[in-house]
């Protein structure tokens, strides 16, 4: 069983950038696709960006392309969530997720589809 824990949320303003982390131990982290979700209060959990667990598959949510990246580094079990341009809309709490995957080369960005969660972080974006 694996173990998520996020960090770099923040209190940041419009335009600015931030660098979300998950840390992931108990498992064999290059087995697992992961995924990044935010929720909003009184919105669903939403996908925002997932990774295959080559790294070589990503997934974005139409709201965050070209401003979002995701990335893995497999050697050190983590996964970057590099946001630039934030917006009001983007407030929200990212949780970090994975899901077993047989599959190299494909990511998954339904919240159904992951077994585990992190606790999440909070990004707040202000005018």
């Amino acid at each position: 069983q694996v173990q998520l824990v996020e960090s770099g949320g923040g209190s940041v303003q419009a335009g600015d950038s931030l660098r979300l982390s998950c840390a992931a131990s108990g498992g064999t982290f290059s087995t697992y696709a992961m995924g990044w979700f935010r929720q909003a209060p009184g919105k669903e959990r939403e996908c925002v960006a997932s990774i295959s667990r080559s790294g070589g598959v990503t997934y974005y949510a139409d709201s965050v392309k070209g401003r979002f990246t995701i990335s893995r580094d497999n050697a050190n079990n983590t996964i970057l969530l590099q946001m630039n341009s934030l917006k009001l809309e983007d407030t929200a709490v990212y949780y970090c997720a994975a899901r077993r995957a047989g599959f190299s080369s494909r990511s998954y960005s339904l919240r159904g589809e992951y077994d585990y969660w992190g606790q999440g972080t909070q990004v707040t974006v202000s005018s």
